[in-house]
């Protein structure tokens, strides 16, 4: 008899043990999750300006200090093959009219106009971006953060009924899985603050593709740099559309069906979630033809 009350109460101290556990790495699990998707939404919809503006003026000071020079030797070379092309296809300048000037001098003064406004031209690109995103926040319905304080009173209703060794298991499964979803948090960030990094390397070297846009021959350099920047902005979009799957795929998890199933299927809807976030780079590339 005195060995059953000392068994019992050695594993009530255990389940005991386990149970706390168990809620601990939920609690971590969970909070990491809620913190890294609540952040996607918050960052997409931020302009380079407005994500970090020591940053944003430092790259503007390069753009316009350093790299704008270099463009400007750039549209004069330019413009001089614009000028020699445009004067020996006329039958080597046989056949020249005053108009043909007029153009000339109108494409000039554009391509200069451009080069001189290249940072609001590419800012304003990212404001577009900004408000398609504020649109879709406000059309894209749920939310992200999963229900920790319903989810562990679940888990622990279910708890109770469960053998030492499922709970031991169970403790496990949550040790693992709070290990990774940690990894997936980190791999979040990354992915968020890589996508800012290559903005900013992006608009560093604006001028100088801008600078080719006036000739047929060089013009497809700028073309293709400016659908590039338009794939950067509504990349965007892609993330908060991302995030929307999510927030519907988590809130359809129920514990009280399998607890093990739900565990993983948040792990699996944030692998999910990280997968699709590195592919919209890819792919907002791949729709407007940027290479």
């Amino acid at each position: 008899m005195l060995f059953n009350s000392l068994f019992n109460a050695i594993d009530d101290w255990i389940r005991e043990l386990l149970t706390e556990m168990v809620d601990s790495n939920l609690t971590t699990m969970f909070t990491d999750v809620n913190e890294k998707t609540g952040e996607i939404a918050a960052q997409v919809g931020q302009t380079p300006e407005g994500w970090s503006s020591s940053i944003y003026n430092m790259i503007q000071n390069l753009s316009e200090s350093v790299i704008v020079p270099i463009a400007g030797l750039i549209i004069t070379f330019v413009l001089c093959y614009e000028l020699i092309t445009m004067l020996t296809e006329k039958n080597n300048m046989h056949e020249i009219d005053t108009w043909m000037f007029f153009k000339y001098f109108f494409k000039m003064y554009v391509a200069v106009m451009i080069v001189s406004n290249t940072w609001t031209i590419t800012m304003a690109v990212f404001d577009v971006g900004q408000s398609v995103v504020n649109s879709a926040a406000a059309v894209i319905s749920g939310t992200t953060e999963v229900d920790i304080t319903s989810m562990i009173t679940q888990m622990d209703e279910a708890m109770e009924s469960m053998a030492t060794g499922e709970l031991i298991v169970l403790a496990i499964e949550t040790l693992i899985v709070s290990l990774c979803m940690k990894i997936m948090s980190i791999v979040i960030t990354v992915i968020l603050y890589g996508r800012m990094t290559e903005i900013y390397l992006y608009t560093s070297i604006a001028p100088i593709p801008f600078a080719t846009m006036s000739n047929r021959e060089w013009g497809q350099i700028g073309t293709n740099y400016l659908r590039g920047l338009f794939a950067l902005a509504f990349q965007a979009f892609l993330m908060m559309v991302c995030v929307g799957i999510y927030a519907v795929l988590v809130s359809t998890i129920t514990i009280s069906d399998n607890m093990h199933s739900a565990l993983f299927g948040v792990a699996a809807y944030t692998v999910l979630l990280c997968f699709t976030l590195m592919r919209t780079g890819s792919l907002s590339k791949s729709i407007f033809n940027a290479h």
